[in-house]
């Protein structure tokens, strides 16, 4: 099972590089998002994929128990870069309104244009 979790992230982590480094800011801003859940599968898959029960104390026997680390730290990912997604967007959404175009070309020439 983790050798095809792998093989989905790489795919994962392939797509996401194409769309990063595309002209559009769209594109960036989906390509960031596909990373960083691509990096979730990532930190899930190396906390091991084994069956097992919850990890709580005070229940009888001993057995095999899934770590609540790689849990947390996923959860705690999810929402960081749902606040990055949402900061991209903006900026991107600002950077559209003073440029009239969503073309990373186009920003790099704004600057000579000021002066």
């Amino acid at each position: 099972m983790e050798l095809l979790m792998s093989i989905l992230i790489g795919l994962i982590f392939a797509a996401a590089v194409y769309l990063i480094l595309s002209k559009s800011l769209l594109r960036i801003i989906i390509g960031t998002a596909v990373l960083s859940h691509g990096v979730n599968l990532l930190v899930l898959t190396m906390g091991g994929l084994k069956k097992g029960r919850v990890p709580i104390l005070g229940t009888e026997g001993t057995g095999l128990y899934n770590d609540p680390l790689p849990q947390a730290l996923i959860l705690t990912a999810i929402v960081i870069s749902f606040g990055v997604t949402a900061f991209f967007l903006v900026l991107a959404y600002r950077a559209y309104q003073e440029l009239d175009s969503e073309s990373v070309s186009k920003t790099r020439g704004h600057e000579a244009d000021d002066e």
